[in-house]
Parts: C-alpha cells; structure tokens; sequence
C-alpha cells in the first residue's frame, strides 16, 4: 500500500510518447523545408548570374554603332588634298552622328576632289564645313562668313606684333597719323577684328610667330572702307586682344599733348583732361580741355588736318 502513490506519481510525470514523436517529426519538416530553401535560392541566384554573364557577352559580340563615320587618319592642315589615303571609316553610334559627317569615304568623294579649309587632327571627324565645297578649290574666300570681307594691311614687325598675331586671333586696328609739325593723333579704328591670314598663312591651328609683312582681316564693308583709307592717310598698328576677349574697349583719341602736355586720363593728372575735335568746313581742330569743374586755363590746341 506504501508503494503506490509513488508508481501513480512516476506514470504522471513521465514523457508522453506521442507527444515526444510529434516534436520530432516537426523538427524533421522544418529541416527539408530549411534545406529546400536554400537550394531554391541557390539556384535562383545561379540563373541571375547567369542571365548577367549572356548580357554582357551579347553587348560584347555587338558591334560599336550600327553605322561609319570617315575621320582623319593623319594631321591635316589648310590646303591638303582629301584622299583614300589620308582618310579612314571608324564605328560609330547612328544616333550620335555629327552634324555635316560622313558616313563613307566613297560619299565624301563623290563628283570631286575636296581640300582642307580648317586644321583637323589625327582621328577627328571630317565634317563639311571644314572642307570646300565638292570640286572647289581652297582659297580664303571659302573661309569668310556671310557678308563679311577680307582686307589685306600692310604690317611690319613691330605693326603685326613681333609676329605674334596668328590666323584666328583677334585684333584691334589703331591708326597714328600726323596733324602737323610736332602733333601727332592715335586713334582706334576698329575693334575686335578676326584675322583670316598671315602672308599666305592661313592654317588657324599654326603655334609658330613669324614676322609678316601683311594681314588679311575679316571685316564688313564699312570696315573695308575704313581700313583703306586709314592706310593711305597714316600707319596702321595691331592691338592682340586676349583669346575669348570680344568686349568693346572704350576709348579716345591719344594726342603728342597727351605725352608731353597734359597728361593721360591714366596718368599724373587724375584724368582731368580729354580731348575735343572741332570740324570748320574741310579743317579739323582737335583741343585738349579741362574736364568739367577744372581750370580751363590750360586749354591747349593739338592739331589741325582734314576731317576723317
């Protein structure tokens, strides 16, 4: 009788088997779904990696552009004969082309030779307004803008720079000329003036200064007219402006009384004199004067000649 509450405690507190199975079989299942899992995402990112890999051997096995485009195959400069020879065809994007390029050699060709009119470097595109016309030939007026002229003055080493102006820089073009005997005038007679050629030097892409005995500017007609008479009445002198620089420089006539009579407007006197030009009839009178709220007793007269 003693024993048997201990026999009844030991069956209540003991494991039930089924309830024991059924954790093992739970653990079970998770375990192949945890391993199916990761099989599945294994073989999902195998076929992404592979997905990528055909991509990039499809762009790889594709061609750069699905059309040509003619560039240099050397250095060309102003005057060069386009040929085969100096010519070659390069892939490139059909939606990149560039406006005036060539699709082919044998249609740059077509009905005629071509010749440079602008420098073009070791693989740069030939474009059309770089070269002449089909069958024309490479003389400076293919190279001058709508209703523009070329005016040729006559330089020296000194008037020209020391020879450091080059076809494609921009001058200013003043104009010293004598009044009378000890008086003396500069003035500026255009600005911002594009210069075309250099002698016969016409290359835009030329690095080398050479002295030259004259320069072709492009102007307008009045500009033409200026410079002609301007070089029969005087000496013309070339201002280099700064690369890029096209603002309008205010300026005034530059008197000898400005050099050894009163000074400049930069100089000692504050800027307290400038300059007046009177015209009687065919004679021109010009006067340095004292700026307003000066003494007007140093009124002095500069020179006289024909009206410009």
């Amino acid at each position: 009788m003693v024993a048997e509450p201990y026999e009844k405690h030991k069956r209540t507190s003991g494991t039930s088997p089924v309830r024991s199975s059924s954790t093992i079989i739970m653990i079970a299942v998770a375990a192949v779904f945890g391993v199916l899992a990761v099989f599945v995402a294994q073989a999902w990112l195998n076929s992404q990696a592979e997905a990528r890999l055909k991509s990039l051997e499809a762009m790889k096995s594709q061609p750069v552009g699905a059309q040509t485009l003619v560039v240099a195959n050397r250095q060309l400069r102003f005057g060069n004969e386009l040929s085969a020879a100096v010519l070659r065809e390069v892939p490139w994007p059909a939606d990149a082309l560039p406006q005036g390029g060539f699709k082919t050699i044998d249609e740059l060709l077509a009905q005629g030779k071509r010749v440079v009119l602008t420098a073009i470097e070791a693989n740069e595109p030939v474009l059309a307004s770089k070269i002449t016309g089909q069958g024309q030939r490479a003389t400076l007026s293919a190279v001058i803008a709508d209703n523009r002229k070329a005016m040729t003055i006559r330089v020296n080493d000194v008037a020209g720079v020391a020879g450091f102006v080059l076809p494609g820089d921009c001058v200013d073009v003043m104009l010293s000329r004598q009044l009378d005997k000890g008086q003396a005038i500069n003035d500026v007679v255009l600005n911002n003036v594009k210069v075309l050629a250099i002698d016969q030097l016409a290359d835009e892409r030329s690095d080398r200064p050479s002295v030259a005995k004259a320069v072709t500017l492009e102007v307008d007609i009045a500009g033409a007219q200026k410079l002609g008479l301007a070089g029969q009445i005087g000496t013309l002198v070339l201002a280099l402006r700064r690369a890029g620089h096209s603002e309008a420089t205010a300026s005034r006539p530059i008197t000898t009384a400005d050099l050894v009579g009163a000074k400049s407007e930069s100089g000692a006197d504050g800027g307290k004199y400038t300059s007046v030009a009177i015209t009687r009839a065919m004679s021109r009178s010009i006067y340095s004067v004292p700026k307003d709220g000066e003494s007007n007793r140093d009124t002095v007269r500069l020179g006289q000649g024909t009206t410009r």
